[in-house]
């Protein structure tokens, strides 16, 4: 969804990031943290593992739900399925397209890291060896094109192919 550009809904979102960051000191209890654990290097293409898990919480951790594990009645749950999209052609396309993503209000660059950020987060198990990070200049002509109406049967189609792939 974008926001309008109006200074009172950029006072709004100024107002709601401000929050947000401020809670983020608030000693929560360890299943509602997202961020890296400390000695952890950063994931691959992510320069600030504290600001991707940040921009996660602002823009996707509502739909998706603090651990990745969604809702059918918000979004599909990413938790240990996102990076099975990698292994099979069309994949990584999607997961850009997607319109949650395409549609985001966040910069190309800090897509790109939210993205990484997101894969590594939320099923590295299945981050196939040979991935290479996403970078801003490819996310640019993705979400360009974002999917609609198409996306959901798209990503049944996707992880069936992934699931039989897995299994040869």
């Amino acid at each position: 969804m974008r926001v309008s550009g109006s200074w009172t809904s950029k006072a709004r979102r100024a107002a709601i990031a401000s929050a947000a960051i401020a809670s983020a000191a608030i000693a929560w209890p360890a299943a509602y943290v997202c961020a890296q654990p400390a000695g952890v290097a950063n994931p691959a293409g992510v320069a600030n593992a504290q600001r991707a898990w940040q921009n996660w919480t602002l823009n996707c951790q509502g739909c998706h739900r603090f651990d990745g594990g969604g809702s059918d009645a918000t979004a599909p749950g990413i938790a240990g399925t996102v990076a099975k999209f990698l292994r099979v052609p069309g994949g990584r396309e999607y997961l850009i397209r997607v319109p949650g993503v395409a549609t985001s209000p966040l910069s190309d660059a800090d897509l790109a890291e939210v993205v990484n950020w997101m894969l590594w987060r939320f099923d590295k198990e299945h981050l196939p060896a040979s991935f290479l990070p996403y970078t801003a200049a490819e996310i640019a002509p993705l979400r360009a094109r974002p999917l609609r109406l198409e996306a959901g049967e798209m990503r049944t189609a996707l992880l069936n192919q992934a699931e039989a792939a897995g299994s040869k």
